[in-house]
């Protein structure tokens, strides 16, 4: 049985922090054990780096004897994510081609947590370069792996992060989506995860394609750990040119569940897409109930456009970019699947690109007339429950378009704020994720959304009582 000091809230934690009854030291000690335990199970880490969380957590004690920590967060264990800078480790993003060189500086959101006293227990695992909604790499050399059912994926590409925070390793994951990336595995994986408004993390070095549609955020077993973790996040830097403004102090503060007598615009076809008859009960059971408590929710049609015929040539091209700049006698080093859309992108000129961003601007437009008329819009989060380990992304069994992203992609593509909350289990007490989207720049309204849903629902402690047993 695992240790449920493991599974405690940022407020628990930082509540006994103030009463001496539990020292950041301790507490980290526990996660160390902790990840001893599962790793070998779930294969969720790139690098574990337990003398360095050591040595943050020390540093955390101190301040808490003296009765001046940094922040809600300081002497708090998490992970980050191996696609991003942290001082000292190589960000490896999956990749057998990436430098073994340690990384000179954080990237801006890990030097926001490092400011606010956050102890990283290490880097998880991505796969290679956070490609595909599966999670493994040839660089880690394993499958990461589901804590619910071994013998399913996490889903990815912030697999590592959502697979070991499910098993109570860390309070708080950093994840980031391009196309899913924090929502699926959070999905597959019985946690929370938002995609905050493009811009609200902020981000570097990132340049290209996928400049413009990854946003950074927090993965937690609570939506109001993930708004005090986001709060630390979105914090500036002058790095990230498409940053947006710094919000107010304090944005976040103050947040209160929030249901009646909102519009709920239900979207299970969103796009072409089509939940299986083991999600949509589920998610419908959850509508129900979340109706019950005065909000109206409306089923509507697809409200957007099947996203492949615009955005493949898009999609293929952003890879052709990124083959080419490895030599190509180095491709065959290269996850093979990411090696056959790319090869598919070489040729893709300037129109067809052009084309996809102007399709953007139509996605954002079809939208915004939805939000006109509601106030949030919900969806499965995924089609399917968490897919076989042995699932091969991109394939005729498990389709990008169909399996993968239909659900999530869009708001990528428009920059809308996104969160996934669990909302049950199906018959084969495997975990189905609700998908709440807000117009621009609403993630408040989200959160309060998600923390009346969380309340309702009730599945934290149907989840902490399954890993429990893990």
């Amino acid at each position: 049985m695992a240790d449920p000091i493991l599974f405690l809230s940022i407020a628990e934690v930082t509540d006994r922090f103030r009463r001496g009854d539990l020292t950041p030291g301790a507490l980290v000690e526990h996660h160390i054990a902790r990840i001893a335990e599962v790793e070998p199970r779930l294969a969720a880490f790139q690098v574990v780096d337990a003398a360095g969380a050591r040595a943050m957590a020390a540093a955390a004690d101190g301040r808490w004897r003296a009765g001046r920590p940094l922040s809600p967060l300081d002497g708090v264990p998490m992970t980050i994510k191996d696609n991003v800078d942290v001082a000292g480790h190589p960000t490896r993003n999956g990749s057998l081609l990436s430098s073994d060189a340690p990384a000179e500086g954080d990237a801006p959101v890990v030097a926001r947590l490092r400011e606010a006293g956050a102890v990283f227990l290490g880097k998880t695992t991505t796969p290679e370069f956070g490609w595909k909604g599966v999670t493994d790499s040839r660089l880690r050399g394993a499958r990461t792996r589901n804590p619910w059912d071994t013998g399913r994926s996490p889903g990815g590409s912030s697999g590592g992060a959502a697979a070991a925070l499910a098993a109570g390793v860390g309070t708080i994951a950093f994840g980031n989506d391009g196309g899913g990336s924090i929502r699926i595995p959070a999905a597959f994986s019985g946690v929370f995860g938002i995609k905050p408004n493009f811009g609200r993390v902020p981000h570097s070095p990132l340049e290209g394609f996928f400049a413009t549609v990854v946003s950074g955020g927090p993965l937690t077993r609570s939506v109001a750990d993930a708004a005090t973790a986001l709060a630390v996040m979105a914090r500036p830097d002058d790095r990230d040119w498409y940053a947006l403004p710094p919000p107010a102090e304090g944005w976040l503060d103050g947040l209160r569940p929030r249901l009646a007598g909102l519009r709920l615009a239900y979207a299970p076809l969103l796009g072409g897409a089509v939940p299986d008859e083991a999600v949509r009960p589920v998610v419908e059971a959850a509508l129900g109930r979340i109706a019950s408590t005065g909000a109206v929710v409306e089923e509507v049609g697809p409200v957007i456009m099947h996203l492949r015929p615009a955005f493949e040539a898009f999609w293929r091209a952003s890879f052709g970019v990124r083959l080419n700049t490895y030599p190509r006698e180095q491709w065959d080093l290269i996850d093979p699947g990411y090696v056959a859309v790319a090869e598919q992108g070489l040729g893709i000129g300037v129109e067809p690109v052009l084309a996809g961003e102007k399709e953007r601007a139509r996605l954002h437009r079809e939208l915004a007339v939805a939000f006109r008329e509601f106030d949030l819009l919900v969806t499965p989060t995924t089609p399917h429950v968490a897919p076989s380990i042995e699932a091969e992304y991109n394939t005729q069994g498990y389709d990008r378009w169909h399996d993968g992203v239909p659900y999530t992609l869009p708001f990528n593509l428009t920059g809308h704020p996104a969160a996934s909350i669990p909302c049950g289990l199906t018959a084969e007490g495997l975990p189905v994720g609700l998908q709440v989207v807000g117009p621009k720049y609403s993630e408040r309204a989200v959160l309060e959304a998600c923390l009346a849903i969380e309340g309702l629902l009730g599945f934290n402690a149907l989840r902490e009582a399954r890993m429990m047993a893990f």
